[in-house]
């Protein structure tokens, strides 16, 4: 394989018994031919966190509001709780990983969301290196969705474009997995190509919503820089990344837009 594969994966696989495990052994497989980065969110964990310490989860457009008071909070969760139990669990099945941040190696540089989402970074790739030495050396690197803004503040990145990020630092494959199969039409059923026209369309009719929403944009737009497609599959069928790898259709594929 000659392209790395960037993987995405959300807190919801983390809540699952034996979801991460199930996953984790899918990539343990693909090592010796693909070279994969796993960059992850953890929603579900941030929003129990925060629920304990008292406060309240507030989402514009499907992002979640980072109120400065709550950064410290949920970096703690993401590049804390959640990262290093990834990396744990990776470690418990004998396959070496690495934990990160954006941050680590200047690999992401991020500037400040003009969305009025508070301490929220909108990312854009800067340097390789730390990547290609641990993906070259063999290891998994597992990437949380904490940046730094250039004056050094911590920032919180939506995962999915922290994903897009990394896969254009690469110049990688990508593969969004979400905890359903792909993305809906209006009718309901799952879509196996969507095209920007095609999404906009149903994100004014309301079918496309919530997190799905910036999801799906994400994947247009790296799909528009990346000149290829974009996947968005189910976490719970693990096993078809090696369809993917081989070429096959799966989930729904986000098509760039003819030029």
């Amino acid at each position: 394989m000659s392209k790395p594969l960037v993987i995405k994966i959300g807190g919801a696989i983390l809540e699952t018994e034996g979801a991460l495990k199930t996953l984790l052994a899918e990539i343990k497989k693909l090592k010796s031919d693909a070279k994969v980065v796993l960059v992850h969110g953890g929603g579900c964990v941030v929003d129990d966190m925060l629920y304990h310490a008292g406060f309240t989860t507030v989402k514009k457009h499907g992002l979640r509001v980072t109120p400065k008071d709550q950064i410290a909070l949920i970096s703690g969760a993401l590049a804390g709780t959640v990262n290093k139990s990834i990396v744990a669990q990776a470690s418990s099945m004998q396959l070496p990983a690495v934990g990160l941040s954006l941050a680590d190696g200047e690999m992401i540089s991020c500037k400040k969301s003009e969305l009025d989402l508070g301490e929220v970074g909108v990312p854009s790739p800067k340097s390789s290196q730390l990547l290609d030495a641990l993906l070259n050396s063999h290891f998994l690197p597992v990437v949380s969705s904490i940046g730094t803004l250039a004056n050094g503040d911590l920032v919180n990145v939506n995962a999915d474009d922290a994903a897009v990020a990394v896969c254009q630092l690469l110049n990688a494959k990508l593969l969004l997995l979400t905890d359903v199969n792909g993305v809906k039409g209006s009718d309901g059923e799952y879509l196996e190509s969507l095209n920007s026209e095609q999404a906009n369309n149903l994100i004014e009719q309301g079918v496309i919503a919530g997190g799905m929403t910036a999801k799906v944009n994400a994947a247009l737009q790296a799909a528009n820089q990346l000149r290829r497609s974009i996947v968005v599959a189910s976490w719970q069928s693990p096993e078809q990344i090696t369809q993917l790898l081989s070429g096959c259709g799966i989930g729904t594929q986000i098509q760039p837009d003819l030029v």
